[in-house]
């Protein structure tokens, strides 16, 4: 018989049906599983969060990656904090004009367990652009000055090893990191489920670059099919529309310059809770 992995929260869940666990090992910072499915491919989770499936994965990957990417006119260097299954990375090499992609991840054997289990987006590291640094995050990006385009921070639930990426100081040292026109995103949970850590998420960006926006994404295999990103330039100015139009025959699924607009029109009820936050 088939084993399912149900991940729950928030009174919601998602229920999917696995053939055979791949890998199994728990790290200094949390417990890492990849399976086999029976429908969706391979399938990383993370202390029982799914983190990714194969059937699905390009939707946030594309999203968080190029949202912020094709809103800078001319982006050339770039940090991804988190993302250790390197598909923002992969996404951000569909840059022609980007010569650096920094990628700090806490956990090294994420990375490790990625690279040989999950090739299809685990590619995203080789790239002669990514440099992988193994560390924290908030200290990596201490260090640096004026020094990206663009700072992603792909990171999981606040909690265990990312709680340290959901606070002020945190942002205040991505804003220093950014060179004048940058832009910053980060993963912001869905509105639906996690509304007070969108808000939370929202508000210290607010007060930190001024001009922020949600960006919505649709992912079948996350609780609730829905989660977001917030988004916003250092200096303040408008990232709802995209900056370039991606080069012909680039290989995207799911993002468009007008799914790029089209992501960051909300729900009212949905407004309602950002504008709250923003105050």
């Amino acid at each position: 018989m088939n084993k399912w992995i149900t991940e729950s929260g928030a009174g919601f869940g998602v229920t999917i049906e696995t053939e055979e666990l791949l890998y199994s090992a728990q790290s200094p910072f949390q417990k890492i599983e990849i399976y086999r499915t029976s429908n969706l491919g391979r399938m990383l989770v993370l202390d029982g969060v799914i983190q990714l499936t194969e059937f699905d994965e390009f939707a946030y990957q594309e999203m968080l990656a190029h949202v912020p990417a094709f809103a800078h006119p001319e982006p050339r260097s770039a940090l991804i904090i988190g993302g250790g299954d390197g598909g923002v990375a992969r996404e951000l090499a569909k840059h022609p004009s980007i010569e650096t992609i920094d990628l700090c991840e806490i956990d090294g054997m994420v990375v490790a367990a990625a690279r040989k289990y999950l090739p299809f987006i685990a590619c995203g590291f080789d790239d002669p652009r990514v440099r992988v640094h193994i560390g924290d995050g908030a200290e990596f990006v201490a260090d640096r000055k004026a020094a990206y385009d663009l700072v992603i921070v792909d990171s999981s639930d606040p909690i265990g090893p990312n709680e340290s990426l959901f606070n002020d100081d945190f942002y205040r040292r991505v804003k220093r990191a950014l060179k004048p026109g940058g832009i910053a995103a980060a993963q912001a949970e869905s509105y639906y489920l996690y509304p007070q850590v969108a808000t939370r998420l929202t508000g210290i960006f607010q007060r930190v670059f001024g001009n922020t926006a949600y960006s919505g994404m649709l992912v079948p295999s996350y609780p609730g099919g829905t989660i977001g990103a917030c988004v916003a330039a250092d200096d303040g100015r408008d990232v709802r529309r995209p900056a370039r139009r991606p080069a012909p025959g680039t290989a995207l699924k799911y993002y468009t310059p007008a799914v790029h607009e089209a992501s960051f029109v909300l729900p009212v009820f949905a407004e309602k809770l950002f504008e709250e936050a923003k105050k």
